[in-house]
């Protein structure tokens, strides 16, 4: 239960993405159907690849503020999300898939795009994760640690912030 509190932020960030997506097709002029179909297919894979990141994070396998190791991980999985949900609401919806420059293609583009998701996805990440490790800290000891990773992870950059102001004014 402790290890699922510490992933609901990214699951959650997943989630509304690929829902948006679904959105995004519905504006674009699709049924609601089609719409429906692509929201759940993207929304699927990418919330359990964001509880998968926040999973990591919680056991120090990232650390917060780092955006190398997020980037790995989401030019490794959006791409893998993105032949999921092209895979399947093709067929659900035409009845083939039909990738636009075949699959290595297909996957290359999803590839850079995804650079541009991961930046968005941990930037959310980072402002959400810790609100919502203060409300676990008094009841789950992998919350207050990994709070206390970010709490260093921001007086850091404070005490950067400040020396370089400091270094401007002696000029």
């Amino acid at each position: 239960m402790r290890q699922a509190e510490l992933a609901l932020p990214g699951a959650l960030i997943g989630i509304v993405a690929g829902a948006v997506a679904g959105g995004l097709t519905l504006l674009a002029g699709q049924s609601a159907g089609w719409a429906a179909i692509s929201a759940l297919t993207l929304a699927l894979p990418l919330g359990l690849l964001g509880t998968g990141y926040s999973i990591l994070l919680s056991r120090n396998l990232f650390r917060p503020g780092l955006f190398a190791p997020a980037g790995l991980y989401w030019l490794a999985g959006f791409p893998l999300a993105r032949l999921f949900q092209e895979t399947i609401t093709g067929l659900a919806v035409f009845g083939h898939v039909s990738l636009p420059g075949g699959v290595a293609g297909f996957l290359a583009y999803q590839a850079m795009v995804s650079l541009g998701f991961a930046i968005g996805f941990l930037w959310l990440h980072e402002r959400l994760m810790p609100h919502w490790l203060m409300r676990l800290r008094e009841r789950n000891p992998r919350a207050r640690e990994l709070l206390a990773a970010y709490v260093e992870h921001a007086e850091a950059l404070w005490l950067a912030k400040e020396r370089r102001r400091a270094r401007k004014g002696a000029r």
